[in-house]
Formats: C-alpha cells, sequence, structure tokens
C-alpha cells in the first residue's frame, strides 16, 4: 500500500510540474521569449497579411497581387493588404520586406528579373536571395512575342534575322530599362542568331511600343499585357511567340520556330512569392498551399486570360530548380553581352 500510494503521490506531482512548465511556456511564448507552439503555427495568420510588391498600382503583376489578397483574405479571416512600392529597382520594395514582419505576416512579389538577373548585373545586391527568401511559388508565367508595326516589311523571324544579317548595327530593338526580360531576350535573340543590332532604351512601355508601331524601331519583345492594347487595335503585328507552343489566345500566331527562328528559343517572365527565410514549415506550407488553391479558381483563371497570362503550377524543388537554371541562362547572357548596371 506505502508502494502504491508513494507512485500515486509522485505522478500527481509530475502532473503539477508539467502543468506548471506548460504555462510558463505559454506565458514566454506570449512574450515573445519562445518559438511559437505548433498549434500557434497552425493558427496563422493571427493578424493582418501584408502583400508587398515592387510593382506599380495598375497593370497585370498588380492585377494579380490583388486577386491573390483577396483569395487569402476570405480563406483565411484577416485582412490581407497589397502594399505597392515601385522604383529603385525594386530595392524599396525588398528593403520594406527585409524591415518588415519575419513570422509570414509579410511576404513579397518578385520576378524573374529580381531572382535570375540581377544577381549578375549588380556586383553588389543589397539582398542575399540564399540568405533573404524563401521563394514559395510562381503566381503566374507569361511568353513574350515579337512585334512589328502592322506595315513591317517583316514577315516571318525569319526575314527579321536576314536584314538583320545583311545589315549588322543598323537595326534598333527597344526594351523600358537596361536587364529587363524584353532587354535580355533580345540579347539571348542576337546570340542564338548570330546577329548583332541595336539596343535603344525607353522610359515608359507605352513610348516603347509606340516607336515599334511607328517604324522607329524594327521590333521589341513584348507581352500580350504590354502590347496587346496596340495590336488589338491594328497598330502592331505579333510576328511570332517566343513559347514552346502557340499561345492559345492567339492561336494563328507562330512560335518562333515556326517562323524561320532558332528552335527551341523561349523568353519567359514570371512572378514568384517570397517569405522570410527559416519560417516553420507549417507556415510556408499553409500559405503556399492556400495561394495555389486560390489561384485554381475559376475567375482567376479567367483573369489570367485577359493579361494574357498562364498558371505555373510546380513544387518547390521544380521551381527551384527552374529559377536555377534561369539564373544560369541570364548570366550567361549578361556575361557576353557585357551588360551591368553597377
Amino acid at each position: 500500500m506505502k508502494s502504491t500510494k508513494k507512485t500515486t503521490t509522485t505522478t500527481k506531482a509530475a502532473r503539477r510540474s508539467i502543468a506548471l512548465a506548460a504555462l510558463a511556456a505559454v506565458s514566454l511564448a506570449t512574450a515573445g521569449l519562445l518559438p511559437a507552439t505548433a498549434s500557434a503555427q497552425a493558427a496563422f495568420p493571427t493578424k493582418p497579411v501584408r502583400i508587398i510588391t515592387p510593382f506599380p498600382v495598375g497593370g497585370g503583376p498588380d492585377g494579380v497581387a490583388r486577386l491573390v489578397a483577396d483569395k487569402l483574405s476570405r480563406a483565411w479571416g484577416q485582412p490581407v493588404v497589397v502594399e505597392n512600392r515601385p522604383g529603385g529597382n525594386g530595392f524599396i520594395a525588398i528593403d520594406a520586406f527585409k524591415r518588415g514582419a519575419k513570422d509570414g505576416h509579410d511576404i513579397i512579389v518578385l520576378d524573374n528579373v529580381h531572382l535570375a538577373a540581377y544577381p549578375a548585373l549588380f556586383k553588389k545586391l543589397p539582398y542575399d536571395s540564399a540568405k533573404d527568401f524563401d521563394t514559395l511559388l510562381p503566381l503566374f508565367k507569361t511568353y513574350f512575342f515579337f512585334t512589328v508595326a502592322t506595315n513591317s516589311k517583316y514577315k516571318t523571324v525569319g526575314d527579321l534575322i536576314a536584314d538583320a544579317k545583311a545589315n549588322p548595327g543598323k537595326l534598333d530593338y527597344g526594351s523600358w530599362s537596361i536587364g529587363n526580360p524584353v532587354h535580355l531576350g533580345s540579347e539571348l535573340f542576337e546570340s542564338a542568331t548570330g546577329t548583332q543590332m541595336e539596343h535603344i532604351v525607353y522610359k515608359e512601355t507605352t513610348q516603347l511600343y509606340t516607336s515599334v508601331a511607328t517604324g522607329e524601331l524594327a521590333f521589341a519583345l513584348g507581352s500580350s499585357a504590354t502590347a496587346g492594347p496596340l495590336q488589338r487595335a491594328n497598330k502592331l503585328r505579333f510576328l511570332a511567340v517566343a513559347a514552346p507552343q502557340r499561345n492559345a489566345g492567339f492561336p494563328d500566331v507562330p512560335t518562333v520556330a515556326e517562323s524561320g527562328g532558332p528552335k527551341g528559343f523561349e523568353v519567359i517572365g514570371w512572378n514568384a512569392i517570397a517569405v522570410p527565410k527559416g519560417l516553420p514549415a507549417s507556415v510556408t506550407e499553409k500559405i503556399k498551399r492556400d495561394i495555389e488553391k486560390g489561384l485554381a479558381e475559376p475567375d482567376v483563371l479567367e483573369k489570367f486570360k485577359s493579361f494574357g497570362y498562364e498558371p505555373f503550377p510546380t513544387t518547390r524543388p521544380q521551381f527551384d530548380q527552374f529559377v536555377a537554371s534561369e539564373t544560369q541562362r541570364f548570366g550567361d547572357v549578361i556575361k557576353k553581352a557585357n551588360v551591368s548596371l553597377d
């Protein structure tokens, strides 16, 4: 009986100690002195969430960010707001993100330039992709078209290549800045075709595609979102799409290979969601899973069509591998063209 009583007494004492320890842990966690518990992680988010974007209000990337914010707000029962921080090569937005919450309540939209091109364009960046971000998933992808004036003499990409070879350095193409996908895609085109052309930088996309429409530029790469308005107004013509297959929205536009250009030539743009490095897996997976659900809804897919965007479903390992390959491809082009933003 003594042994039984002693055991019972010890068990009660142990239970009392466990309860006190649990109460202390809750108090410390509330004070921010201990990591969040699994139950707290499961409850994420516990306050409003901010989606920081380097893109200005209006346009496709901002529209997609707002679609995602609306879907997450409905799913989470918390306000999810888009904060536009344009300018400064995206560094303004990235700085705001780095100074923000590290618990997942601040996330950021980045594109292929920030993640894959800038490491080669800048000798020193104000961020380190490997240390500052965990890139969760792509939001969309878009392929670029070769745009020419409606009355252009170029009927195929083959015509454009032939003229560029016959007149080295005399054909002009344009983009809105150094190092963007349109510029680097055009540099890649020069490399793939053994041609030499002149890059003209414009301040605004409107000016860029107007110059194509008037014949001041031989061509410019453009997405259906940026060049589409002038194409629909019959001021521009889509010569070909730099994609592995024809675009569903433009079935009559051939691929570059079908139009006499190099096989396998692609110029792609994409945006992705990134979170602070080192978030608990339960939080990152919740964010990823709920964004994926939102992106798959019919109204979002319909909106994608109006932007000329395509869904980009992939696993995190596959996307990491894709980003690595894009970084290598951009790096090779930048090195060969001797392009730098320092």
